[in-house]
């Protein structure tokens, strides 16, 4: 059901996709300029963070996290010595953190905003111009006065392994709104997903099996990955690093529904020949971008693939400034944060445009995406935590730059004594050597995501170990890893 008069068909700004980065839009592009925008969306209004991912996914993590990390302070251990997760306890605050999988809420406070809801999918059939199929199978054409914003997201990326797609296998959206929590489960992936889903699952007291082909995380410094595989094995997932599934067999695979088991028990033939069994199987190996069914041959591009956008949000191969894209389907950090930070960009943008405008050239000056992006923070709600933003040092060296870097032993501090004894963490920096700017930082230990913005801030504002060595830390806290950081490189530097 539409939430506008269904006649109407032109708006200022219309925007593809009702997550998070297409409310922005949304709302960036419309609040202080007098503009009007409309939001298509085919599913629930809030997207894949509100009801599948980021949202229900930290819900399933933190009864985790404060259990496991209760078992480690003398004075509460004894209390919960033995002590299990009430799962149906876990899953119904699940359910209320989804809202039900009710978009009401959401849908009010679009109108409440001024931005109008049409329900249905929507494709481009030409420049500024949108074709909806509406739940009810009927089409209307909308028409953009000054923009279109592709904001539909992505979806995962099931491998070309033969029979995994016929065995109906889990994805994210099953594993965060599950029914039921598998008695064995097969997770496929190393990545982020994969390792948060671990930790839930095992949790929730299923028996885990991690399948993946080199390290964890190994987007992160190396440090991270180990540390988080070595919290997932005191927990009792099953590692299988380097493993590459052949096969896969499933009797009785049927669309059960999202969240439910997909059939039978499922087998998986390695390529060494080794066989495993599981209850349900979940592929969390990547994203793909949804742009095959978008239209995106009628302004000149080819269908499929990300949108190559400026450092405004525009998307580069269609003249005329008029077609945007943010969030996922741009391809450029596939983070709900990242996609909405960019679609704040492209709604100043758009505004600035409409009101005779011109952003300006300079990558670093407003309405401009490009520091945000050179300082992209991730948190990975793991047991430990991982946070972390900007360089790596791998990533570092391949850019060609001369760097410097310093690590730390979090259970060294104060703070992190405070916060349990056994406290197992790291933390490391990467500074460039020729302008002392901090490139990166990244953190492992509970609690580090708090850590995370600080980091972010002195990435953004390129600050130096010099500037640094003024923000003073908090005692004791977890935020003194600053300082013995700091300290760390500045033992070296003398002893040259």
């Amino acid at each position: 059901m539409a939430s506008v008069d269904p006649e109407r068909s032109e708006w200022d700004v219309v925007v593809l996709g009702g997550g998070a980065a297409g409310e922005n839009a949304a709302q960036y592009a419309t609040q202080w300029s007098g503009m009007d925008a409309v939001i298509v969306e085919d599913a629930l209004l809030g997207g894949e963070c509100s009801y599948w991912a980021c949202m229900p996914s930290k819900g399933l993590l933190r009864p985790v996290e404060v259990l496991e990390s209760a078992r480690h302070v003398p004075g509460v251990s004894s209390l919960v010595a033995g002590a299990r997760l009430d799962v149906p306890a876990v899953l119904a605050r699940r359910d209320a953190i989804v809202n039900g999988l009710s978009d009401a809420s959401q849908v009010q406070w679009a109108l409440g905003a001024g931005i109008d809801v049409v329900r249905g999918y929507g494709r481009l059939t030409g420049e500024r111009t949108v074709s909806v199929t509406t739940r009810t199978g009927g089409t209307r054409t909308l028409t953009a006065r000054r923009a279109v914003v592709v904001a539909n997201g992505s979806a995962p990326a099931v491998p070309n392994v033969v029979g995994l797609s016929e065995a109906r296998p889990w994805t994210s959206a099953d594993a965060t709104t599950m029914r039921e929590v598998p008695e064995r489960l097969l997770v496929l992936g190393g990545g982020v997903v994969a390792c948060e889903a671990a930790t839930w699952m095992r949790g929730l007291g299923a028996e885990v099996t991690l399948l993946y082909r080199a390290r964890l995380l190994s987007k992160n410094e190396p440090f991270a990955g180990r540390l988080v595989a070595d919290g997932l094995r005191a927990a009792g997932v099953r590692l299988l690093p380097g493993c590459i599934p052949v096969r896969v067999d499933r009797a009785d695979a049927r669309d059960t529904g999202v969240g439910a088991l997909h059939g039978g028990e499922v087998t998986v033939t390695l390529d060494d020949g080794t066989v495993l069994r599981a209850d349900e199987i979940l592929v969390a190996t990547g994203r793909r971008p949804l742009t095959g069914d978008l239209g995106l041959s009628s302004v000149g591009l080819p269908d499929g693939g990300w949108l190559e956008v400026d450092d405004h949000q525009t998307v580069t191969a269609v003249p005329g400034e008029w077609l945007y894209a943010v969030g996922d389907a741009c391809g450029r950090s596939l983070l709900t944060h990242m996609g909405k930070y960019q679609a704040r960009v492209a709604g100043e943008v758009i505004a600035a445009r409409a009101a005779g405008l011109q952003p300006p050239d300079d990558r670093t000056g407003p309405f401009s995406s490009y520091e945000g992006h050179r300082a992209v923070p991730q948190v990975v709600f793991t047991v430990p935590e991982v946070g972390s933003v900007g360089m790596t040092e791998h990533e570092a060296a391949a850019a060609g730059l001369d760097v410097e870097t310093v690590e730390y032993d979090m259970a060294a501090l104060a703070g992190t004594f405070v916060m349990r004894e056994d406290y197992r963490g790291r933390a490391k920096l990467v500074v460039d050597a020729a302008s002392d700017v901090l490139l990166g930082a990244t953190f492992a230990g509970s609690g580090v995501s708090e850590l995370v913005h600080s980091a972010t801030t002195a990435v953004v504002a390129r600050m130096t170990t010099a500037q640094l060595w003024h923000a003073v830390p908090g005692y004791p806290t977890a935020s003194e890893v600053w300082l013995r950081l700091l300290e760390g490189l500045s033992a070296r530097r003398h002893t040259r």
